[in-house]
């Protein structure tokens, strides 16, 4: 029995440690000359890498980086308004770029399974392969849902109306596969009743960086942060979770000579253990994380007791900081701000008849990469309480 006992501790000594927590800084959705982007994918790849990114997801239009495609290099040109082929032949050189037909000359694209290896790094930096599933209701209304670590192309599934679409097409989702409605304000495509009226759905994009897809709203329409709470009501009323924001560039511009979706506006920092889909995305689903244009924050505090939220943020995103709570109360059918604190370590303790707060912080700083539908940084964490 003791040889047994010695035996079993020694196994246990063997056991690696599980990897501490830390933060990941990624962005969800991305597209490339595959599709509709202007620019080699291991080249976003490794721009992406090179700006501190952790991971990132490629994700064009209703089709994966796979198979063989050749495309004209005049082609690519135009749409990036400036030449292509130098930056990439210098970043990767000629034993990686393929080319032929000299007289009108073209280039192939690589496939993930051949780009991925040369920009992935453990522990550093991940590419991740999706698809942005773009569909259109019968009722002609657009819907575009993001659909990260695919292995297969998933075909767009219409549906009579945007919630049976965005139903439907939640059937790409499982325990790898992380699912988002984006942009629902592109076209004033998607309302809070829509993205209230699946239990199954669990994100969407609070704030996209292209600049016209109308994320402040106008006088007749909601602003995706009031779309969040108003559709967190009805969820909570039917005995749904709430919905979770998400924050992505949608890139599409890496040339400088677009500024309509360039890379760099907006992204999401998740608090994970491993640089993997399973941990990256569980956190996710755990709530673990929260969106940013450029505020950090170091710390996110929930004592479910106390009902208590306390952030730490980092004091160099901005001279001045001010952390706007806001939440839902029993009854209301839209958010409300509950309390506005000043500095970096702000904190609010929920009241009664309270059902959930979150917290959107604002510095007094610009963007490094200015948006103009917002002048300064912000950062949203995810709504708790509840």
């Amino acid at each position: 029995m003791r040889t047994f006992a010695l035996l079993l501790l020694a196994a246990v000594a063997l056991q690696p440690a599980e990897p501490e927590l830390r933060w990941f800084r990624g962005n969800l959705h991305t597209h490339s000359a595959w599709a509709e982007g202007d620019d080699f994918p291991e080249m976003i790849a490794a721009a992406y890498k090179d700006r501190g990114y952790n991971f990132l997801v490629l994700t064009e239009h209703n089709l994966l980086s796979q198979g063989t495609q050749w495309k004209a290099v005049k082609d690519l040109d135009a749409k990036a308004k400036v030449p292509v082929l130098p930056p990439y032949l210098k970043r990767f050189g000629p034993s990686w770029v393929e080319t032929r037909n000299p007289a009108d000359p073209e280039v192939r694209l690589k496939p993930f399974d051949e780009f991925s290896p040369l920009v992935n790094e453990p522990g550093r930096f991940l590419v991740i392969p999706g698809e942005e599933i773009t569909d259109q209701a019968a009722n002609g209304r657009a819907i575009h849902m993001n659909a990260s670590n695919l292995a297969t192309v998933f075909k767009p599934r219409s549906g009579a109306n945007v919630r049976e679409t965005i139903a439907n097409n939640l059937a790409v989702a499982n325990p790898d596969v992380l699912v988002a409605v984006n942009h629902p304000n592109y076209k004033w495509g998607v309302t809070p009743e829509d993205l209230a009226s699946s239990e199954a759905l669990q994100f969407f994009e609070i704030w996209n960086g292209v600049t016209d897809d109308n994320d402040p709203g106008d006088p007749t329409h909601p602003s995706t942060d009031e779309i969040w709470d108003r559709a967190n009501a009805l969820r909570l009323a039917n005995g749904f979770t709430p919905l979770y924001g998400i924050a992505n560039d949608d890139a599409h511009n890496y040339h400088g000579n677009n500024p309509r979706a360039i890379p760099g506006r907006a992204w999401v920092m998740v608090l994970a253990r491993q640089l993997a889909p399973q941990s990256l995305f569980q956190a996710m689903r755990d709530g673990h994380f929260y969106a940013s244009t450029g505020v950090t924050i170091n710390g996110i505090f929930f004592d479910s007791k106390a009902r208590r939220l306390a952030l730490s943020i980092d004091p160099s995103s901005g001279s001045r900081l001010v952390t706007r709570f806001i939440g839902l109360r029993e009854g209301a059918t839209e958010g409300e701000q509950f309390a506005e604190e000043f500095g970096p370590n702000p904190e609010y303790t929920m009241g009664e008849g309270e059902i959930y707060v979150r917290a959107v912080v604002t510095s007094d700083r610009a963007p490094e990469v200015p948006s103009p539908e917002f002048p300064f940084r912000r950062a949203w964490t995810q709504p708790v309480g509840w």
